[in-house]
């Protein structure tokens, strides 16, 4: 360390050292926090909290016995565990640390900073942002010794900190009073001026290494940073898509959140051409081609989150319009039960992807929930003991414990090869991710029938229309009706904001139609708008599901090649409950509205 160091102390923390610019091995290692020395020598913890009443001599021989069996653990997690105030316990470590000790409001934190840094980061690592003092942050921590965790936050920042001790429960109440709107009311700009080029990270494979020479090109870094902006805000307010859409004198920039799109800023016009340059560069596609359309992947870590975002770019009159696909794991980790589907569509479900043969087919538009639910229900198998594999275009998610192929159509690689070659691998279950064509149909339809259990997908808008698809592309009606054990379609319908939500006053004929559907007045509720759902009254989604189990009877109705409408009324008659009659049950229970089920299911559904 060179006598040129600064230290700076506002006497509420602790210091932090601006090294010596001059010496890069100094500066490596000077910028790790270090806490003040206390007035005193350090008194035993535990003897200190019995001193002060806080805990029993008991207590603490007991607590000590425990320690004794867990290494790794402090004194402070075991009292904690035990039932001891962690306040009171905080505030006594912070004594002997010689820092300070705060009690935190949720609206004395930095939103800024919490933004750089991430609400799941501070959440994990027990790290808050509180306020600033000229170029220097003040943050709580729950533990004093973590050197290097303090270390990375600082380098997060990007300035010198000063740290305060608090407890774990004031950060998690901070974090979870954080609203959408106080969000949003943070300056754009000021977000901008403080995302730094590599806070949302590409992460280039051996075979998709980026072209230096033209990231240059698009490598200003006001572009960088409106991009990484982008991104990042697009992933905090939960979206599935951004869209960016050029307009004759504007650029419209929106986000698809809860299948619904919000227009979100608006950049100058003159910036157009970079960003979508800039992506290109990010996804390895030619930027240089402005006539056709290009598809490409960027695979990003926005602060530890992996992301894969699927980038689409299509020529318009206006210029290129760019599309980005948020593909996120986390997303898809649903448990099955937690999906929404009602307790005896769950119960008959989870029996058959326990069954050793037969097709089961999940329906429904773009964006209706098929892949969560198909991975949701690999989840609930065993995969140590079954030999599981996936045909897929694109892969979307990586799981586990599960073969995954990737199709390629230019080399021949279609589902229906990738099928067929698959076969040969010795698999108990199959998950193909479309059947498109009759020939890919024929090969699962023969897989389902020789030991398999196949589960796919069809774009269709009821489950009876899935059997009457099947049959038009080609496959014999004998061989569905042997081959299919079920059908599940599905939509996602936006769940009322459990913040604003309160009774709806109906209209009397509104009122009347309800009844007929088993739904009186005082059982429908709407969501007035908050900052927390955006002032939309809505706040996540739903599943709404339509579950067709084939019985002896609607296998040998099938063979007779029956039209839609026949074979769908005779379903019925033998118990499906179709989407519509799933979601008036959803706002009977004050889950969605009226107007959701209606715009997300047809009158014959």
């Amino acid at each position: 360390m060179t006598e040129r160091d600064a230290q700076y102390d506002d006497g509420a923390g602790t210091e932090v050292l601006i090294p010596d610019p001059t010496d890069d091995d100094a500066a490596a290692l000077s910028d790790l926090w270090r806490p003040e020395a206390p007035s005193q020598p350090a008194a035993d913890i535990g003897q200190k909290l019995c001193e002060a009443g806080l805990i029993s001599t008991a207590q603490l021989t007991q607590a000590r016995g425990v320690l004794k069996q867990t290494p790794g653990k402090r004194l402070v997690d075991v009292l904690l565990s035990m039932g001891v105030d962690e306040a009171a316990l905080q505030e006594a470590v912070a004594e002997q640390a010689g820092l300070p000790f705060e009690r935190v409001q949720p609206e004395g934190i930095d939103e800024v900073m919490v933004h750089r840094l991430g609400t799941d980061y501070c959440q994990h690592h027990g790290v808050l942002p509180l306020r600033r003092f000229g170029h220097r942050l003040v943050v709580g921590v729950t533990n004093p010794h973590h050197l290097f965790l303090l270390d990375e936050v600082r380098a997060r920042v990007r300035r010198p900190i000063k740290v305060v001790l608090v407890t774990a429960f004031d950060i998690t109440a901070a974090l979870e009073a954080r609203s959408e709107s106080d969000e949003s009311d943070v300056v754009v700009d000021d977000i901008i001026k403080d995302i730094q080029e590599d806070d949302v990270e590409v992460v280039a494979h051996d075979d998709d290494k980026l072209d230096l020479d033209l990231e240059k090109q698009a490598g200003e870094s006001p572009v960088i940073r409106f991009v990484n902006y982008l991104i990042y805000d697009a992933v905090r307010q939960g979206a599935s898509d951004i869209h960016l859409e050029p307009q004759e004198k504007r650029l419209r920039v929106r986000y698809r959140i809860d299948g619904v799109l919000f227009e979100a800023m608006n950049p100058p016009q003159t910036m157009h051409a970079a960003i979508v340059s800039r992506l290109k560069i990010m996804a390895n596609l030619d930027i240089s081609e402005r006539r056709l359309p290009q598809d490409g992947r960027i695979r990003a870590v926005v602060h530890g989150r992996k992301l894969d975002l699927r980038l689409s770019t299509l020529p318009t009159g206006q210029g290129e319009k760019a599309v980005m696909r948020i593909l996120d794991a986390r997303s898809i980790r649903v448990p099955l039960d937690e999906l929404g589907m009602p307790e005896d569509v769950l119960t008959i479900w989870q029996h058959q992807i326990t069954q050793p043969h037969g097709i089961l087919l999940v329906t429904g538009p773009t964006g209706s929930g098929k892949s969560t639910t198909l991975y949701a229900s690999l989840g609930q198998m065993d995969r140590n003991k079954l030999n599981i594999s996936t045909v897929e275009d694109p892969i979307e998610y990586h799981l586990d414990g599960i073969n995954q192929v990737q199709t390629h159509d230019r080399i021949g690689m279609s589902f229906a090869a990738a099928l067929r070659s698959l076969l040969r691998q010795d698999p108990d279950v199959v998950l193909l991710g479309e059947i498109r064509d009759e020939e890919t149909g024929r090969i699962a339809v023969q897989a389902a029938l020789t030991g398999h259990l196949v589960l796919s997908t069809l774009h269709t808008n009821d489950a009876p229309g899935s059997i009457t698809r099947l049959v038009n592309i080609g496959i014999e009606p004998y061989l569905l009706g042997a081959a299919v054990n079920g059908v599940l379609a599905q939509r996602l319908a936006r769940r009322i904001c459990e913040n604003c939500k309160e009774p709806l006053e109906l209209e009397d004929e509104v009122a009347e139609h309800l009844t007929m559907q088993g739904i009186t007045a005082e059982q429908v509720y709407h969501g007035t708008g908050c900052s927390k759902c955006r002032e939309t009254g809505y706040s996540g989604r739903i599943g709404l599901y339509e579950l067709l189990i084939l019985d002896d009877v609607l296998r040998d109705e099938i063979t007779r090649r029956p039209g839609v409408t026949e074979f769908r009324r005779l379903c019925v008659e033998r118990g499906m409950k179709t989407l519509r009659m799933d979601g008036f049950d959803k706002v009977r229970h004050g889950r969605t509205t009226v107007e959701e089920v209606l715009r997300v299911t047809s009158a014959n559904t």
